[in-house]
Order: C-alpha cells, then sequence, then structure tokens
C-alpha cells in the first residue's frame, strides 16, 4: 500500500475534507460499475487489470488532526512534528507551503514573523528528504492575493477601512512601472490610506515574496520535486501581478518551467496534485479532451483569474499530470465546460438572459453532447464554470431532466473558475482508476447539493430573506452549528427534492454546518443511496 502525506492549506472543507473524501483508499478496491437504469448507456465496466490502461491502485491519506481557525494560524510546531512522524515510510507528500511557514492562507496574510523565522520552518523539507530517500514532495505556495473590496473578513483589520484603495495603489503602481500616465490619481490614493496601513501591508508582501522565491531554490536544489504557485484572486494589475512578474522570471532564468506552475486557483490545488501523484506513482498520462459550450469560451478571461481560460486549462491539465487531446476519440477523459462567450458573472445574478449566455452559448449541443458520449462509454466530467461561486442552473435542470447526474464521472460548480475545473479534473481522472463506487457518488452528490443548491440558491435567499430578522449578517452567523446551519438544511433538502428530483429519493443530507461561522461556505456530509 502507498503512503501520501497531506498538508493542506487550511481547515475549510474544502482545503480539508474534499482531499480525503475523493481520495479515500476504500475506492480503490472492489469497485463497481455505475448504477444506472438506461438500457443504451453503456457502463465503464472494470476490466481486468491487464486489460485496461489504468490500474487499480492501493493507497491511503494521512493528514494532521488539527489546523487553525480561519484568522487562528494552526500551530506550526505540531505540524513539524506531524510531519516528521508521518514521513518516515511514505510514498509522497503533498504539502502547502502557506500553512508550513505560517499556519495557513488566512494567517499568510496577518503574520508577523520575519523572514529568518520563515525560512527556518522550510528546513524540515530538507530533513524529510535526508531521513526518506524515497519521498516525492509536491508543493504549492500562493503569492499572497490584493483584492480590490475593502473588507477585513480574510485581510487585516485596516482592509475593511481602505482595502480598494490598497488594491488600486497597487494597480496604479504596476501601470506607472510600464509607462502608463498614473502619477495624480496615485498621489491622491496614498493622501486617502493611512502610510502605517500601506507600510505594513507593502512589508509583508515583501516577506511573503522572498518565501516563494525560496521555493524556487527548493525546486532547483532538489528538495521539493513539483510546485504549483496558485493565484488566489489574481488580476492583470496590481501588487500580486508585480509579484507575479518577478517569481515567474526566476522559474524562467533557473530553468524550472517543467517543475514550476504557475496560474490562478489556490483551494482546489491539493487535490490536483494528489491527481498527479496518483498518475506519477501509476506512471499514467491520461489525455483529456476539452469540449466548450461556447467556441468563444476559451478566449474569455474569468472572474477573479488573470489570462484566457484556455490557457489557465492547460495548467490544470498539466498539473495533475495529463496531457489535452484534440478527439474525443482519442481520449481517457472528457472535461465539459460550461463557460459563457463573454463577461462572467456570478450564480447570484441567475436567471440571465444576454447573448453570452443565451446567444454565443449552446448549453442544448452541450448537454446532448455529453449524453453521447456516455452513451459510447466514454466517461465525462464537468466543468460548470458558467458563473462564478455556484452552479448553472439552467444545465443543473437538463442533467436532472436526462437522469444523467449520476452517469458522470464528475461535476463541480463552486468559486472561482480554476476551483472548478481542478475539482472536475481529480474526479474525473480518479474515475478512470476505480470507476463508480459509494465514494465517487457520495462526492458527487454533495457537489450538486453545495454548488448547484447552496452557492447558487440558498446562499442568496437565507442572506436576503433571513438573516437580519436573527440579528446576523454574512459574515456572521454567531456559530457553526445552530439555527443558520439548521434553516440552511432545510432549504437544502426543499432544493434536491425540487431541482434534483431524478435522484432525490437516494440523496440523504446527514450534516450542514458554517466553518468559518459566515455563510460563504458551508461543511456537508451527504451521502446517495443504493
Amino acid at each position: 500500500m502507498k503512503k501520501i502525506v497531506l498538508l493542506p492549506l487550511d481547515e475549510r472543507p474544502c482545503n480539508y475534507h474534499f482531499p480525503y473524501k475523493l481520495f479515500d483508499n476504500s475506492c480503490n478496491s472492489g469497485a463497481t460499475a455505475p448504477v444506472n437504469n438506461d438500457s443504451n448507456f453503456v457502463s465503464h465496466q472494470k476490466l481486468p487489470v491487464e486489460e485496461t490502461s489504468f490500474l487499480n491502485l492501493d493507497f491511503q491519506i494521512i493528514k494532521p488532526d488539527k489546523l487553525g481557525d480561519k484568522k487562528t494560524p494552526a500551530n506550526t510546531s505540531d505540524i513539524q512534528e506531524f510531519l516528521k512522524e508521518s514521513c518516515k515510510d511514505a510514498d509522497g507528500l503533498v504539502i502547502s507551503i502557506d500553512t508550513l511557514a505560517y499556519g495557513g492562507l488566512i494567517p499568510s496574510r496577518l503574520h508577523h514573523s520575519s523572514e529568518e523565522e520563515l525560512r527556518e520552518r522550510l528546513e524540515i523539507l530538507k530533513e524529510l528528504k535526508k531521513e526518506n530517500k524515497n519521498l516525492k514532495i509536491y508543493a504549492f505556495h500562493c503569492i499572497m492575493r490584493c483584492p480590490k473590496y475593502s473588507s477585513d473578513d480574510e485581510e487585516p483589520d485596516y482592509y475593511e477601512e481602505c482595502g480598494a484603495e490598497i488594491h488600486k495603489i497597487g494597480e496604479l503602481e504596476h501601470k506607472a512601472r510600464l509607462g502608463i500616465e498614473t502619477d495624480k490619481e496615485l498621489a491622491d490614493l496614498h493622501k486617502k490610506v493611512k502610510s502605517q496601513y500601506l507600510e505594513d501591508y507593502t512589508k509583508r508582501r515583501k516577506v511573503n515574496l522572498s518565501l516563494n522565491l525560496l521555493s524556487l531554490d527548493y525546486v532547483k536544489e532538489g528538495y521539493i520535486d513539483f510546485l504549483i504557485i496558485p493565484q488566489d484572486d489574481s488580476a492583470k494589475y496590481g501588487f500580486t501581478a508585480m509579484d507575479q512578474e518577478i517569481v515567474r522570471e526566476k522559474i524562467t532564468n533557473e530553468l524550472l518551467q517543467d517543475q514550476v506552475l504557475m496560474y490562478p486557483g489556490a483551494d482546489e490545488v491539493a487535490m490536483t496534485l494528489l491527481t498527479r501523484v496518483i498518475n506519477n506513482i501509476n506512471g499514467r498520462i491520461p489525455n483529456i479532451y476539452i469540449k466548450y459550450a461556447s467556441i468563444h469560451a476559451p478566449y474569455i478571461i474569468p472572474a477573479y483569474e488573470d489570462r484566457s481560460l484556455g490557457e489557465t486549462l492547460k495548467y490544470q491539465i498539466m498539473s495533475a499530470g495529463c496531457m489535452q487531446t484534440e478527439s474525443p476519440a482519442e481520449a481517457d477523459l472528457i472535461l465539459a465546460v460550461s463557460a459563457p462567450a463573454g463577461e462572467m458573472l456570478e450564480a447570484s445574478a441567475q436567471p440571465v438572459k444576454n447573448q453570452n449566455y443565451c446567444v454565443e452559448r449552446n448549453l442544448t449541443e452541450f448537454v446532448l453532447f455529453i449524453e453521447e458520449q456516455l452513451k459510447k462509454g466514454r466517461p465525462v466530467t464537468i466543468g460548470d464554470n458558467a458563473f462564478a461561486n455556484g452552479a448553472d442552473l439552467e444545465l443543473i435542470a437538463l442533467l436532472n431532466k436526462k437522469d444523467l447526474l449520476m452517469k458522470v464521472a464528475g461535476y463541480a460548480g463552486w468559486n472561482t473558475s480554476s476551483n472548478t475545473l481542478g475539482t472536475a479534473i481529480s474526479q474525473g481522472v480518479l474515475y478512470l482508476y476505480r470507476n463508480d463506487c459509494k465514494e465517487h457518488r457520495d462526492f458527487l452528490v454533495e457537489r450538486y447539493i453545495e454548488d448547484a443548491g447552496y452557492c447558487a440558491v440558498v446562499r442568496k435567499y437565507v442572506t436576503e430573506q433571513k438573516l437580519d430578522s436573527l440579528g446576523m449578517n454574512y459574515f456572521d452567523v454567531k456559530e457553526s452549528n445552530g439555527v443558520v446551519s439548521k434553516l440552511v438544511r432545510e432549504t437544502l433538502q426543499e432544493f434536491v427534492d425540487s431541482k434534483l428530483s431524478s435522484i432525490a429519493e437516494k440523496v440523504c443530507i446527514n450534516q450542514v454546518y458554517m466553518p468559518w461561522r459566515r455563510m460563504f461556505e458551508i461543511g456537508l456530509d451527504a451521502n446517495y443511496k443504493i
């Protein structure tokens, strides 16, 4: 049995639970064919090992019992001990450098650690390699983001007062470096932001950037075997983009382009790297064919990202240890991407009736293609990135009508486009190894409930219709398990009964909670009963 150690980005379900649920070892023995009642549907039957290009892989995932709590960092000393003990006999380590160094993603934006302290924490990677020469380390290390809005929910306290201005200063300073005239506007903004706030922010960015560059040294020296540098909420201009330029220059100068990939994303990366680990261990490079719902989709820049969708997808596929192919017939897996023809809107804006969604995107043909490929026995995973922060409800309705919800190899439609695509790719690739099983079905059902039910419908409804009367707001629902989580669960059940009617009788919502005591995300435990 192969042993993979995981140090997640933080304790949120998407980082702490998704990888574990998706890659649970019990899926990898005795997998069964998908359950369906359609005689025209060709099941992806598990073939004997000698007859299939994808082998059954026996592995287990080890992760820490405890991390931090939003702005409270995980204990970095405990993390060091966990790694020393767990990696002695491990085959692979998937590790968040942000958790190793700062105690989590949010603490990386708030810490007051010196560069020397942070460098010392990374030294353990050298020790782990020395103690276990067979250990392969797959790491990811975010470039610090700079949101364009004013909120201290995930940023320093002063970001509530002047976050938008700090973002704009970064954008204008970047443009000034490129020779674009910004002097007067930049001077006016500097008058609006207290100097101590900007100094604190830029000083931390400088320290964090030095650690990003140190991670590249670890790759060059052989301590990190593969590194992803994801951009969380990235933009074309600004502090993050300037840091990105410095990191990219070093990658190029050191010829590390085949070992270090940098692209938009964050919360999906642990799943992406686990997929890469499994492909590497098994000696496979799955071929993935991309089916877009619009011919214009590859050229749009998704919300919260800094480059065209088609270019990001190349990175997502490479990072997972896969290769893009131009023909469905040559593909091991088909990735169906629902993106629009132009500007990507928020899921809360649905229903949307504009050119980019209704004219220059053909959702009917898109679903027909999925259905026909499934009938031919080709696994299809759906990256539902039509909207930011939630699913495309029209797509869900069509999949439900055609009884396709549980016949696909994967589905995701949450947060950013990259979060969605990385999740869908991981599900689909893992399906190639294990086919259908309980864990696959449960994770698939949870995606429909959370991504479509909560993100696209229930979150907005509860926020706008219920929170005020409860004395709460979007950023504070008082507790993880309380009146709001109960209300969310009840409303999600209504969504399942009405919008997922083709599978509703077999869906069981076991638990709903609010992990960071706010409305943005939920913790969910659900299953699909046979």
